[in-house]
Order: C-alpha cells, then sequence, then structure tokens
C-alpha cells in the first residue's frame, strides 16, 4: 500500500482522485483548508487533513507530507485575485516542493495545463495571465528539484464523466482541449504507478486511447 498526499483535497479532480486511489486500495491523505469540507473528503475515502496552504510554512506543509510516499498538487486559487493566484499557484506550490524535500517524499505529481511554460503566450490584459506566469514559475522550480516529479498538463476542464480515453502530445490551444476532470484523476493514479512518467510533461486531452497506452509513449 502507497501513501499518498494530495494538495487542494477538496478540488474537483483531487476527490475524484481520491476516489480512484482508494477504490484501488492506496492509502490517500487529503490536505484543504476549510474544516467544513472534513466530511466530503472522507466520503471519497480520504483522510481529511486542515491546514491552509497558502499561509502554512515550509516547516508545517512538510510536517502534513511526512510518512508519505507521493505527493500531488491539486490545489489552485481559483483565479480572479491576481495576489492570491501568485500566492497559492506559484508561492505555495514551492513551499509544498521544498517541503516533499524535507519530509522525504520522493514523488510529485503536479497537475498544471496544456500550454503551460514560460513561452504560454497569453497577453498580459488576459485575465488568464498570472495564472499562466504563476504555473510557469511553479513548474520551472519542480523541474529543478531532486523530487521524482510529473507534470500533467490537461486541457480545458469539464465535469463530464471519465472516459478512460485520451490522447497525448496534443498540438492546440488549451482552451479547445476538452479533458473531463475525472479523466485528468484517472491519468494522474496511472501516473503514480509509472517509473517512465518520472521527469516527463505530459500533455494530454479527451480522447480515443485508453490511458494506459497512451501513456506507453512516454516510456
Amino acid at each position: 500500500m502507497t501513501l499518498i498526499a494530495i494538495i487542494g483535497g477538496h478540488g474537483k479532480v483531487a476527490r475524484e482522485l481520491s476516489k480512484v486511489l482508494a477504490a484501488d486500495g492506496q492509502e490517500v491523505t487529503a490536505i484543504f483548508r476549510n474544516p467544513e469540507h472534513a466530511s466530503d473528503v472522507a466520503a471519497n475515502g480520504a483522510t481529511p487533513v486542515v491546514l491552509d496552504v497558502e499561509n502554512a510554512t515550509t516547516a508545517e506543509i512538510a510536517e502534513a507530507l511526512s510518512g508519505h510516499d507521493a505527493v500531488v498538487w491539486s490545489a489552485g486559487a481559483g483565479g480572479g485575485d491576481p495576489g492570491r493566484t501568485y500566492a497559492v499557484d506559484r508561492d505555495a506550490a514551492i513551499r509544498s516542493m521544498d517541503a516533499a524535500v524535507l519530509s522525504g517524499v520522493g514523488r510529485y505529481v503536479m497537475v498544471s495545463y496544456l500550454g503551460a511554460g514560460p513561452d504560454h503566450g497569453v497577453p498580459r490584459d488576459n485575465p488568464f495571465f498570472h495564472y499562466a506566469e504563476a504555473k510557469a514559475a511553479a513548474d520551472s522550480y519542480l523541474r529543478g528539484t531532486s523530487l521524482g516529479w510529473t507534470i500533467l498538463g490537461p486541457g480545458a476542464l469539464t465535469d463530464k464523466p471519465g472516459s478512460g480515453l485520451i490522447d497525448i502530445h496534443v498540438n492546440e490551444p488549451w482552451q479547445a482541449a476538452e479533458t473531463a476532470r475525472a479523466n485528468v484523476a484517472l491519468v494522474a493514479a496511472a501516473v503514480l504507478e509509472l517509473p517512465a512518467a518520472i521527469g516527463r510533461t505530459i500533455g494530454f486531452r479527451d480522447g480515443s486511447q485508453p490511458i494506459a497506452a497512451a501513456l506507453e509513449a512516454v516510456a
């Protein structure tokens, strides 16, 4: 059994991932900031841990991650306020990476988005610009750590049922590449068990290939 921590544990992707991992016999810790969400998280098969990562120190996050084998970052500020976007999607994410190293967690999966990076091409006057900048910085920092990292780049997220079918190496704008949150959860669960995914950035969208077969292309 593997002990996996999900940061942003009450988010839609995270809750789907908790269900997938728990059904597979994994032990899941869901880390989230609102104590009122504890019962929701527990219902998905995860152990609730209340921690506001936006304001938590590296040491506090490390304490929450201690003893885990892997961490999945699935938190986000939700857009709107640029200050909070940088505080959560960049700064807290980076602290969580340092915390993972500090606490001896070897595996780290980042849920990012399709096309993230310094050359994201989002105009400065676009409301998405600050998120794109924050994710570019966080993803870049992760690549420079000693962690066994994988960065997932799904397209525009939807609440459609998970088909278990994706296409990778997608060459289109993220806005046009619909990706069910349930499929993102299935991909995250799959790469946690896939050593070949370590050190890889995997862009994908809903598609035509079973996830396991699609991920063979990263080997």
